[in-house]
């Protein structure tokens, strides 16, 4: 590194700032750039979905520091450009307004985009769900009680249907996956989110796809589904996944698969770093390649991925413990660890049916996950045995006992 190095963060998302604070407060004292894309300042995504759209938080409270912070951290923030093109050979950044910034170290901290739905392209009525200004205009939207049409169970789309009923409209969550989360929790917890939905008047119709969304004069009219009925909307949202924003990597050399492919020190190539959720890197303990949208993950990440600069010569792997949590109604679920593909599945505190409960999650005979809703102490214990990869026996004697 130089004698007056320079750092860019291509990205003014939560990864991004982690990745600064986490530097200056390292001791770095060289020039720290970041590019955004929004005009906005770095804010929180959580809320956008939740306090946000219900109207419970005003916009401003999602800024994750107010606008002296990053004064006071000597950051030269460019908002409003995008990074678009990256040389590795001569480290430089290109941006959208045509500047050009050298860099000794560059953070890929893009995020990721909503996937669309093929054919709604343009269609008035369609909204996603990713930013501020999608959330202030959904927001809007739900002002008018609309017949709304979820398209996808997964968190943003229960969380949103959640919102939206509460706030009046008429909601219909569609999904080709059998309960909300399914795919995540499992089918047990699955199930019980279908009957809270159920409980608040949401319309399921699971275990069925989406042929295409129907419009007239270009204002969205419905939903028509795979086995031949039509859900008529006045606003549809698509929630069905995301895309990492890596197109504008092309040709640099740096290595994207399902996003940055980086080792276990968050490294994609020598001075080449990425974070958040566009960030897919191999986590030595669990010995596989993770990508993550989580936001708990996304500013550990970022923290590592500074002390791994500045300590270049002497890096550490990051091996967190993946968390994600979801507001549902009265539910907070808690989710630690790894619970897809599980082979076994056990509720060790409370009970599903009261809807208090902490559960784990094995495969290949140890704990690979825990999930709890609505008991926040008991599953911090749980979190060890998930850290601690445990044992499968040690459930079992304790469901014995």
């Amino acid at each position: 590194m130089s004698s007056n190095p320079t750092v860019v963060i291509a990205g003014a998302s939560a990864a991004g700032l982690s990745v600064a604070e986490g530097l200056r407060r390292g001791g770095f004292s060289g020039r720290l750039t970041m590019i955004g894309e929004e005009v906005h300042l770095p804010y929180d995504r959580p809320p956008l979905s939740k306090e946000v759209l219900s109207g419970a938080w005003p916009d401003a409270k999602t800024l994750l520091r107010e606008p002296g912070v990053f004064t006071q951290l000597d950051i030269d923030l460019r908002l409003g450009t995008r990074a678009e093109r990256v040389d590795t050979a001569g480290r430089t950044v290109t941006c959208s307004d045509g500047s050009q910034i050298a860099y000794d170290d560059l953070v890929i901290t893009t995020g990721v985009r909503p996937r669309p739905l093929p054919g709604t392209e343009g269609v008035q009525g369609v909204h996603v769900l990713r930013t501020l200004d999608d959330a202030q205009e959904l927001r809007s939207v739900l002002d008018s009680h609309p017949r709304l049409v979820i398209v996808g169970a997964g968190f943003l789309g229960a969380e949103v249907a959640s919102v939206a009923r509460t706030a009046g409209a008429d909601v219909t969550l569609v999904s080709d996956i059998q309960s909300p989360l399914s795919d995540v929790v499992g089918a047990e917890i699955g199930e019980l989110l279908l009957q809270a939905h159920i409980e608040h008047g949401v319309h399921l119709r699971t275990g069925v796809k989406v042929a295409a969304v129907t419009h007239r004069d270009n204002q969205v009219t419905g939903v028509e589904l795979a086995d031949g009925s039509t859900l008529p909307a006045d606003a549809v949202l698509i929630a069905i996944g995301s895309i990492p924003n890596t197109e504008w990597l092309a040709g640099s050399g740096i290595p994207i698969d399902n996003g940055v492919i980086c080792d276990e020190f968050c490294r994609a190539l020598p001075g080449v770093w990425a974070a958040g959720d566009v960030a897919s890197w191999h986590h030595m303990g669990l010995d596989a390649r993770l990508r993550l949208e989580h936001r708990t993950n996304a500013a550990e990440q970022g923290l590592a991925v500074a002390r791994n600069i500045l300590a270049a010569d002497n890096p550490t792997p990051f091996t967190p413990v993946p968390y994600i949590w979801s507001d549902q109604y009265d539910l907070k679920l808690q989710i630690y660890g790894q619970t897809r593909a599980a082979d076994t599945f056990a509720v060790i505190d409370g009970d599903l049916a009261e809807r208090r409960f902490v559960a784990v999650y094995g495969k290949d005979g140890h704990v690979r996950g825990a999930v709890g809703a609505n008991m926040i102490r008991p599953l911090r214990a749980a979190r060890t045995l998930v850290a601690d990869w445990a044992p499968w026996s040690r459930i079992e004697q304790g469901a014995a006992v």
